[in-house]
């Protein structure tokens, strides 16, 4: 096992800051906002001697109630399964009563502690040292994580202090492998909950409060021996309603997220109803191919008039997803959230089939049969062979004659009848035409004068 080092500290003292640097990414979310990071997050240190696992928490405020309270439930999980912690504090405010507070819990862990100054940037290291002595945990460590000034000579003394033995130069280092599920969906649709639910632990800050999650997590697991990575989302509102630049961002990284991971799961909450932004961002997820699943959270406690009209308000606004397999649940409850990573699996092996010529060319066949392609000018559009163009999602190259002239609604209709015959749900289908070049084009180009005359003389 690599060592694992936890970011602890006050909000906003730069651990994310910190993380990005010593992973060599940008997977957290940085901003000049106080209590921005809320979930923990995993990655592989790539400064210092060996790898080690990071974790990145949230800010500690002392509160215990409400959202703040389920973020010091997740800094209390990284706490005891670290092997070491770097306690991070501000050199811009100096010592503050919330830092010796801080410094106090992290004594009564047992674990080791290096007292890590950020913000050195523009003061003298040693004075910004010398204000953090009387926290007591040895001497401090000043950094710069924007600039990166300390930050490896920081890594190497923890490392050297570490009891673990230095990992072998053979070992692999371990990342986030697997096939990878987007959740997705309108913000307090229950998505955390739902990641929660699969996982079978509280692992995601959870809260009634729209806007909880502002970062994608993704959360490493396992199910029947096969590995996945669920990736926890924000929230998506309509453009007009997002003003604050963090939330820009984090939906920036939502959509980084559906065009990153292999299937989409969308979470639909039954009692907001189906609405235009549910609509628009099924629209994005249908663009990008992505396998997908639809999910309906808050089914319990309805009754059967408001399940109706919320299957026709599936019909109606999200018609255009009738490849995928709708399932409702109660991620709160857990009723009907045990057959998704089923329906997940069957999405993502219909996304990445492999389509043999023959048989494309018989359903082609087969679908010309039973309604013939339109006449173009007087002649009829033919379509000869169809063979497989790519995967995830499966694409179908069609070739023949006049294809260019092929109508919208003969495409629809072979895309429909192509995933009925071959029984693909979970997945959209790509359907392109291919013409094949006149094999007489340019001939006349080619003949002597004398044979051109006679041409001539023939036609007249």
């Amino acid at each position: 096992m690599l060592p694992i080092l936890t970011l602890v500290g006050r909000p906003n003292v730069g651990k994310s800051t910190l993380f990005n640097r010593l992973t060599r990414t940008r997977d957290a979310l940085v901003a000049d906002y106080a209590g921005l990071t809320r979930d923990r997050r995993y990655g592989i240190g790539r400064i210092g001697p060996y790898p080690y696992i990071l974790v990145d928490t949230g800010g500690l405020s002392g509160e215990s109630a409400g959202l703040a309270g389920s973020v010091e439930q997740q800094i209390a999980h990284a706490l005891e399964e670290a092997d070491h912690l770097l306690f991070l504090v501000d050199a811009h405010d100096g010592c503050t009563g919330a830092d010796l507070e801080i410094a106090g819990n992290l004594r009564r862990t047992g674990k080791a502690v290096t007292l890590v100054v950020n913000k050195t940037d523009h003061t003298d290291p040693a004075l910004a040292a010398a204000e953090f002595h009387p926290i007591g945990l040895g001497e401090p460590f000043t950094i710069s994580a924007t600039q990166g000034r300390g930050v490896k000579a920081l890594i190497e003394r923890v490392c050297e202090a570490l009891p673990n033995p230095r990992p072998d130069a053979t070992t692999p280092v371990p990342g986030n492998r697997g096939t990878r599920i987007a959740v997705v969906g309108r913000p307090n649709v229950g998505k955390s909950t739902l990641v929660n639910r699969l996982l079978g632990e509280e692992r995601l800050v959870t809260c009634d409060a729209p806007g909880t999650t502002r970062d994608s997590i993704e959360v490493p697991f396992e199910h029947q021996g096969k590995p996945y990575v669920l990736i926890d989302t924000a929230g998506v509102r309509r453009r007009a309603r997002v003003r604050e630049t963090v939330e820009k961002f984090s939906v920036i990284k939502t959509l980084q997220a559906i065009e990153q991971c292999n299937l989409v799961i969308l979470v639909l909450d039954a009692r907001q109803g189906i609405g235009e932004q549910d609509a628009t961002l099924a629209t994005h997820i249908l663009d990008s191919g992505r396998a997908l699943v639809v999910v309906v959270n808050k089914w319990d406690g309805l009754g059967d008039e408001e399940r109706a009209q919320v299957r026709a308000a599936l019909d109606r606004r999200l018609g255009f997803l009738d490849f995928a397999v709708v399932h409702y649940i109660s991620a709160l409850h857990g009723s009907g959230v045990g057959r998704l990573p089923e329906a997940a699996d069957r999405a993502i092996a219909n996304a990445t089939r492999d389509l043999g010529t023959p048989e494309l060319t018989r359903i082609l066949a087969e679908a010309a049969q039973k309604h013939p392609p339109p006449l173009v000018r007087g002649r009829r559009i033919k379509l000869r062979y169809a063979h497989q163009g790519g995967r995830n999602p499966p694409r179908i190259v069609i070739h023949g004659n006049q294809t260019a002239a092929v109508p919208d609604t003969y495409r629809r209709y072979l895309i429909n009848y192509f995933r009925r015959a071959l029984d693909l749900t979970g997945t959209p289908l790509r359907i392109e035409f291919c013409t094949g070049t006149n094999p007489y084009a340019g001939r006349r180009n080619r003949l002597t004068p004398a044979q051109q005359r006679k041409c001539t003389r023939l036609k007249r």
